[in-house]
């Protein structure tokens, strides 16, 4: 998104304060319909002359068709970038070292971002460097031109990064309790169900789509839904969990597992699913197909 408008557009429409952004800063927000329903959840990086949307697979042309609907007076221009801009992962203990090494970058610079932070890369030709915050382990965002994709990823293989296949993604994702837009979380997803208020919902900010409906359940509700994301674990020799299996307590339906993994850290069987409001608590003993597991914690 450019245009000297661009932030304070978005900062109308999202529900984190994209107007506090400056230079070398993002953060994690949600786009929601007047009734509080998600369309979208997106990563918003500042790096000086623009802002980056970074969504999920597959929804930026009707996203960026969406926004530019809405765009009247302002001095803002959104444009789908997905054909021409790649997103590198990079994720493990070791993630910040290996990108310094590929691209000679301070390393102790890298060491001291937090997750929405943007390293200033300037003349890298169209490199953008983000910290962000989807594994237990730290990770990184590498946004360049797709043309340059293949070469980035080769310097990164030959400063140590290996490749890793999209399900072992999934796992430090779910491993995170971080829920996925598409996968644990619909357009029938309320934000506060999917434990996204410290991270997504700025509490001082003025109005934003959606605000009206968040703001009652917070206040007026006392922050309480219908039902809560919460991340489940059990032994793995009692077997894996699947999307859609049903969750029970003493024999009564309270919910149902929305995706599942093997933790790559632990080796136990970890999900994230929904459970009733009153059924959601830490250490609670449930049952996904006939066998018991345990709510480890809260999505977030």
């Amino acid at each position: 998104m450019d245009g000297r408008d661009r932030a304070s557009f978005l900062h109308a429409l999202l529900s984190n304060d994209i107007a506090a952004l400056a230079p070398g800063r993002g953060c994690y927000a949600t786009y929601l319909t007047p009734q509080g329903r998600m369309i979208a959840d997106m990563h918003v990086y500042d790096s000086g002359d623009h802002l980056l949307l970074d969504v999920e697979p597959g929804i930026a042309a009707s996203l960026t068709s969406t926004l530019d609907r809405l765009i009247f007076s302002e001095d803002a221009a959104v444009t789908d970038v997905s054909a021409r801009v790649s997103s590198i992962g990079v994720i493990g203990n070791r993630a910040g070292d290996v990108i310094a090494a590929a691209f000679t970058f301070d390393r102790g610079a890298l060491a001291r971002m937090t997750a929405g932070d943007v390293l200033d890369v300037s003349g890298t030709d169209g490199m953008l460097v983000a910290k962000t915050a989807r594994a237990l382990e730290p990770s990184f965002d590498v946004f360049v031109p797709s043309e340059r994709s293949r070469d980035v990823r080769a310097k990164l293989e030959s400063a140590g990064a290996e490749p890793i296949a999209e399900d072992m993604v999934e796992a430090l994702r779910i491993d995170a309790a971080h829920p996925r837009f598409g996968v644990d979380m619909t357009t029938d997803t309320i934000p506060l169900e999917a434990g996204l208020l410290e991270r997504a919902i700025s509490q001082t900010k003025g109005c934003y789509v959606g605000q009206e409906v968040i703001v009652r359940v917070l206040h007026r509700g006392g922050g309480r839904v219908a039902r809560l994301l919460v991340k489940i674990e059990r032994d793995v020799l009692a077997g894996s969990m699947t999307g859609g299996s049903v969750i029970s307590i003493d024999g009564r339906e309270t919910g149902q597992i929305t995706s599942a993994a093997i933790s790559p850290a632990s080796g136990r069987a970890i999900a994230l699913g929904y459970v009733k409001r009153d059924d959601a608590a830490v250490g609670r003993v449930v049952d996904v197909g006939g066998v018991s597991a345990t709510i480890a914690a809260f999505a977030n």
